[in-house]
């Protein structure tokens, strides 16, 4: 334990020290152009990872008694000790990783959280750790849970989550290009890209981990396209340069219009319907804004 501990304060270092270089470089790089790089968005991002360390002290997480309940009631028992076992280890987080991803992104209630990490205007390696104070909460952790009733030890399964979410750190660049046969396999920087954009076409898209495989198996594969350029932030942008407001901005709006429901049913929709449900039909889902972006685009043809 004390290895992973000095372990994981050497990757912190050198997570902070790649995204200060780079934005140190960015920020030289377009000054005084229209790119300008916006220092505020850094800040809220290592204010969310202090945070974050400091909640880590507090016994909040909803998945630690479930991931309890899941090893005491496990079918099996399983050993890392083998190359097929870790490789059997790692599509089952990459499966696990797909479904919470593509879950917090279609249910309001986790999207409350994961939103944070998609407020960044620009996208930067800094974005890579603004993941949000409230995870722990919402019992996110929770989606890999499968995993420990299989049995492997719920650390295991953390440690390799963790991984996962190192291996995305680097995911988060607008400097590298396309990677040629990569792009089929893995999951990279240019997909990702079209995971951060705001643009219709590109909402709700490329959930993977490391591995883009779900996603086309699944269907929420899109390219990046070069006459497309991804626009980075919230559909609605956040403007607020207080990373309070930053963290809570998506829950107040929840409980305000869980408060405001005409009915229990409308409620229960605020909480677990897509981001910008509406009872009436005319909100701001995904499946809304592409279809008025794509009515859209059809007016200006007929024009």
């Amino acid at each position: 334990m004390e290895l992973i501990g000095k372990l994981s304060i050497y990757v912190l270092v050198i997570v902070l020290a790649a995204s200060m270089l780079e934005a140190f470089v960015l920020s030289r790089m377009h000054k005084g152009t229209d790119k300008a790089f916006d220092w505020h968005e850094v800040w809220i991002s290592l204010a969310d990872l202090v945070g974050r360390k400091l909640l880590a002290f507090l016994p909040l997480s909803l998945a630690t008694p479930v991931f309890a309940f899941a090893w005491e009631h496990r079918i099996h028992t399983v050993t890392t000790n083998s190359a097929l076992t870790v490789i059997l280890l790692f599509i089952g987080m990459e499966f696990c990783y797909y479904w919470y991803h593509r879950v917090s992104h279609t249910v309001r209630f986790f999207w409350a959280t994961h939103a944070v990490h998609h407020s960044p205007n620009q996208l930067t390696l800094s974005s890579a750790y603004r993941l949000g104070w409230t995870s722990k909460i919402t019992g996110a952790a929770m989606f890999f849970t499968p995993l420990v009733w299989f049995g492997v030890r719920p650390e295991v399964v953390l440690a390799a989550l963790s991984i996962n979410l190192l291996y995305q750190f680097w995911l988060h660049a607008t400097w590298i290009p396309k990677l040629g046969w990569l792009e089929y396999v893995l999951n990279t920087p240019s997909s990702h890209r079209v995971h951060h954009a705001s643009n219709a076409a590109y909402l709700d898209a490329n959930f993977g981990g490391v591995l883009i495989i779900f996603d086309r198996l699944f269907g929420t594969y899109v390219e990046e396209r070069a006459d497309e350029p991804c626009r980075y932030g919230l559909t609605t942008p956040t403007t607020s340069r207080n990373p309070i407001v930053v963290e809570t901005e998506h829950w107040k709006s929840l409980a305000k219009d869980v408060v405001n429901a005409k009915s229990v049913s409308d409620a229960v929709g605020f909480v677990f319907r897509p981001p910008g449900w509406l009872p009436n039909g005319e909100g701001e889902t995904t499946e809304e804004l592409q279809k008025r972006a794509k009515r859209g685009d059809k007016a200006i043809e007929a024009s």
